[in-house]
């Protein structure tokens, strides 16, 4: 099995910044991201902290999720050696991008000058019986104004006679940025973008769902059907998200992540995107192309126990694990040098998964190296499995372990070796990366040094 998929290219970005030495720079020296974002109001919430790129409100499109992955995607590409007009599929795990609905329905949808949104495009509101007050004023400048704030009052500043073409502009504005929510919408984007041919796929998942991008291409490049595929997966911290989060009180209000520790108290979320070029070896061979790993196992189970808590013994985690193992021709993990854990710092999450890697590996879990790598960069939902698997996969090139960062006392429950808060020295060939998602979800990849 070893060989048949490999890696040849990968684009990455998280609050650290862009590509492997941002990630060198940050979670493999242990220093967290966490900061109070200023990226919307976090007043009504419980924290303010996320580990989001310090950019600001104004900051937001310019991490629009469509053109974090074509940046990261370009990359990937560039270093796989590869032009546009290659035929690869293309996969991605991501929820689509919340930003401009909620920016929407602060904004134009909700200041009484558009009634609804009707298959994403925003529907005027019959227009007024008296007179609308304003001053006389081209319609191209209105639509430039409200593109640019999405917050201005269109029939405040233009005459009723402009208000139907202000209108108009202002609906196919607000539509294409609303379009972007749609998942399938951002892999249509970042096939067209990349110039890329072939199928287009989109995972919704939760957080394997860039896991379990990267597992269906596997499978699909393992049997034949296709030769290479870009996966990616992408989330950036919105309003959207946080908010839900905060209500179910999952988050940190300390401003720290702290798993597998005793005081361990909740997750705070963080940017990521990722891209990452798999192909058949024979594949990578024929054009020349430099492994950089090999994925030689891959897993996926559900245990279906609750709709947000994991099994406590970890049942699904441990299932998908040994699936992985097994394919890698290791079913007893003899040759398994570390593992990425899933890591939440969440009361339950890291009781269950230490349990969930015990079954799997009963005769070794205590003699391999686990960190959690949302110690840094934070929760970073869908994106999760691709950004996890570029961090393990730079730990098995770098010879460097990535630690848990914040550990600070052990938890009973919570007995293996978490590299605790500084890099390890490692000569690792084999190592585990695993998720986990609401509904009892479980992704495993195994990666393996060239």
């Amino acid at each position: 099995m070893s060989g048949e998929v490999t890696v040849t290219g990968f684009g990455v970005r998280t609050a650290f910044g862009v590509g492997a030495d941002a990630l060198r720079r940050g979670v493999f020296a242990g220093v967290p991201s966490f900061a109070a974002t200023t990226r919307f109001d976090t007043g009504p919430y419980r924290t303010a902290v996320a580990g989001a790129a310090p950019d600001g409100p104004e900051g937001v499109e310019g991490w629009a999720l469509r053109h974090a992955l074509a940046e990261c995607g370009a990359e990937a590409l560039s270093m796989a050696g590869l032009a546009p007009g290659a035929e690869a599929a293309v996969l991605l795990g991501v929820a689509g991008d919340h930003t401009s609905v909620t920016r929407y329905w602060r904004g134009a949808g909700l200041d009484g000058q558009f009634g609804s949104v009707v298959a994403g495009c925003a529907v005027p509101r019959a227009p007024e019986k008296t007179p609308v007050r304003g001053t006389s004023t081209g319609a191209k400048s209105v639509a430039d104004t409200v593109s640019a704030t999405d917050t201005q009052r269109v029939a405040d500043i233009v005459p009723a006679a402009a208000s139907k073409r202000a209108a108009d502009t202002v609906s196919a504005t607000v539509s294409r940025r609303v379009a972007d929510a749609v998942p399938a919408r951002l892999a249509e984007l970042l096939a067209g973008e990349l110039g890329l041919v072939g199928p287009r796929l989109t995972f919704t998942n939760a957080c394997v769902a860039s896991a379990a991008a990267i597992i269906h291409a596997c499978r699909l490049i393992s049997s034949g059907r296709i030769d290479m595929a870009v996966c990616g997966g992408g989330y950036l911290v919105e309003e959207e998200t946080f908010g839900k989060f905060d209500s179910g009180r999952a988050l940190s209000r300390d401003g720290m992540v702290r798993p597998f520790s005793a005081d361990r108290s909740g997750l705070l979320l963080g940017d990521g995107v990722a891209v990452v070029v798999l192909e058949s070896a024979e594949h990578a061979r024929r054009r020349g192309a430099r492994s950089l790993a090999g994925v030689v196992g891959w897993g996926a189970a559900s245990d279906a126990h609750h709709i947000a808590q994991p099994h406590p013994e970890g049942v699904g985690l441990a299932r998908a694990a040994r699936q992985a193992m097994r394919l890698a021709g290791d079913p007893d993990g003899a040759t398994l040098d570390y593992v990425n854990a899933h890591g939440t710092g969440t009361k339950y999450n890291d009781g269950a998964e230490t349990r969930g890697l015990r079954a799997a590996f009963p005769e070794r879990a205590e003699s391999i190296p686990v960190s959690s790598t949302k110690s840094t960069t934070g929760h970073l939902l869908e994106a999760a499995g691709v950004v996890e698997f570029v961090i393990t996969m730079l730990a098995l090139t770098d010879g460097v372990l990535p630690p848990t960062a914040g550990y600070t006392a052990p938890d009973p429950e919570c007995d293996l070796d978490y590299v605790p808060n500084a890099p390890r020295g490692t000569d690792a060939r084999r190592a585990l990366t695993v998720n986990a998602a609401f509904g009892g979800a479980n992704t495993a990849l195994v990666l393996e040094r060239p």
